[in-house]
């Protein structure tokens, strides 16, 4: 479990990490769609966010469900993710 890391201009993977009061810095943060990452105490300064492969197939789902007539599923579940579902 990374602690008290500094990472600066770097290609992390996120894939079942634990980052603790670690800070990035302009960094490509990458989660493949493993075990989730976990994240306490952390800062992110101007970082992007990358999903890649299994991640990333399920993001083109998500869109051709919404453009196929699903937008109420995705809709309901960003609802749930940015914490607006009442849950």
């Amino acid at each position: 479990m990374p602690t008290l890391t500094m990472y600066n201009h770097e290609t992390v993977a996120l894939d079942g990490e634990a980052f603790s009061d670690c800070e990035f810095r302009g960094c490509r943060l990458v989660y493949s769609g493993g075990d989730a990452p976990t994240f306490s105490g952390c800062r992110f300064d101007d970082c992007e966010w990358k999903f890649d492969d299994a991640a990333e197939r399920t993001l083109a789902h998500l869109k051709l469900v919404w453009n196929n007539g699903g937008k109420a599923p995705v809709q309901a579940l960003i609802k749930e993710i940015t914490g607006g579902g009442g849950r």
